[in-house]
């Protein structure tokens, strides 16, 4: 029987909904909504408006009612450690902090001196060290002695929030809370150690739930205001990487992916974590996946860099994105170089002049024109790709034969051409909607219709359109890779 899913996709900039259906081992897809995600800045501090992301779930539930769309469930995924407080009455305390708030710089360090040690947070967790981690951002809310924190009963994630304000009822997704820095991979709970070193208690968390678990469904009232049934909400992969990554369409395990967007996120899928001493000194994350999987991954800057310079540029001039592609393909190759995930590109004023600023500090020609600065950054991160492939191929329990690139990056021909250049591998590309797709599956295993991931994969293979891009000119990378080690001291 044909069933068909709603999928609440929410990203940093942006979010939309989707509706899928799996019919004769066939998904089909459609957007129904689309619109803006941005962070508030209120009194020096970055916030999320969480209740204008759930007036756009409502919005798009309506769009449904008003198409007679029949929808079977709903599921939520979002960026990854982000979280809001809930006090005694249920009710959301506030908004959200944003992962690009300034009030968790230097916060890890501080932990780790007064608190437990880096070694110890990674033998934990063995979750990448960044200064956003939720972890750090409790610690942070502690120190600066947080009203919201003091008033808080509990703490849910943002698709857990979200799905709280539809439901009523309260969860901890499981591949959510695995962005934390507070889970403990290898129990699946959250690591009471960590929190009660600084005062914070485990009961603060709901219990853990797993990808494909029904949390409710729709508050009565919601249902109502909608014109849809009291549908199931379910527990999908709740951070965005893990639905995208269930989406890859790979044959085995022999794969690395890239899920490109305004985070580049490069792994490989395991069925354990890996912590040790080398992954610690790389700096890696064990997040975690569908079906009891790993995923093994570091973090990158992404199109965030590019993004940013667009804002600028859109005052005067505003290019299409096949636009922004052409441009880059007719300017000078290597001219500069950059690495994407230097501090100064986290969140400056003006990121065309931080770009700028770079290369003079690293005795580099800077980019001129728009067609430069394009150029530049597909560049760098294809050469940054290599940098952390080189690392995955050391620790990996496999041999990576192929990179699959999935996201909205998996579209532009250049850069998924540059990243295989660079890598030396070949690279495929798509599916492009793979959150989404990633979602929709989740939903459809909960409803029986697909029994294991690897099934998902085969569907979703036979139902995309992928390209594959061999390497080319390989002296030539091989020589820029050189360069870009030594330039930004990688």
């Amino acid at each position: 029987m044909k069933k068909t899913f709603l999928a609440i996709d929410l990203g940093a900039t942006s979010g939309r909904s989707i509706v899928g259906s799996v019919d004769n081992g066939i998904i089909s897809m459609q957007e129904l909504t689309r619109f803006p995600n941005t962070i508030k800045k209120i009194r020096d501090h970055y916030f999320w408006n969480i209740f204008d992301l759930f007036e756009e779930i409502k919005i798009a539930l309506a769009t449904c009612a008003k198409d007679n769309i029949n929808v079977d469930s709903i599921g939520i995924d979002t960026w990854g450690v982000d979280f809001a407080m809930v006090g005694e009455d249920g009710m959301i305390l506030g908004l959200p902090y944003a992962y690009r708030d300034p009030h968790t710089e230097g916060m890890p360090e501080d932990y780790f001196k007064n608190v437990l040690s880096r070694d110890k947070v990674y033998g934990i967790t063995g979750i990448q060290i960044m200064n956003f981690n939720s972890l750090f951002q409790i610690y942070a809310m502690k120190k600066e002695n947080s009203s919201m924190l003091k008033a808080a009963d509990k703490l849910l994630f943002i698709p857990d929030a979200l799905s709280y304000l539809l439901t009523g009822n309260a969860v901890t997704e499981y591949t959510i809370a695995s962005t934390s820095q507070i889970l403990n991979p290898f129990t699946k709970e959250m690591d009471n150690s960590l929190l009660k070193a600084i005062g914070i208690e485990r009961n603060l968390f709901h219990p853990i739930v797993f990808p494909g678990a029904e949390i409710g469904r729709l508050r009565d009232d919601i249902a109502k205001e909608t014109g849809v049934a009291n549908i199931p909400v379910v527990a999908v992969a709740g951070h965005d990487t893990a639905s995208a990554v269930a989406a890859v369409p790979a044959k085995n395990e022999r794969f690395a992916y890239l899920s490109s967007g305004t985070w580049s996120l490069m792994g490989i899928e395991t069925k354990d974590p890996i912590i040790n001493e080398q992954s610690m000194q790389l700096n890696f994350t064990n997040e975690g996946g569908v079906d009891g999987t790993t995923r093994f991954l570091k973090n990158i800057t992404g199109m965030w860099i590019l993004e940013q310079c667009r804002k600028e540029w859109d005052k005067d001039v505003t290019y299409a994105y096949p636009e922004l592609v052409a441009m880059a393909n007719s300017a000078e190759p290597f001219k500069c170089m950059i690495d994407p995930d230097h501090p100064s590109f986290a969140n400056p004023e003006s990121m065309e002049k931080a770009i700028v600023d770079y290369c003079e500090a690293t005795g580099q020609k800077k980019p001129e024109t728009h067609s430069e600065f394009v150029r530049m950054i597909f560049e760098s991160l294809a050469l940054k790709y290599r940098v952390v492939l080189e690392m995955l191929k050391s620790v990996a329990p496999f041999e990576i034969e192929v990179l699959h690139v999935i996201g909205g990056g998996s579209k532009n021909d250049l850069l998924n051409q540059f990243t295989a250049n660079a890598i030396g591998i070949p690279v495929i590309s798509g599916p492009s909607e793979a959150t989404a797709i990633g979602n929709i599956m989740i939903q459809a295993q909960a409803a029986g219709i697909v029994d294991s991931l690897q099934e998902m994969r085969n569907i979703i293979a036979g139902s995309i359109d992928s390209k594959e891009y061999q390497p080319q000119q390989p002296e030539l990378w091989d020589e820029a890779f050189m360069r870009y080690k030594n330039t930004c001291n990688l």
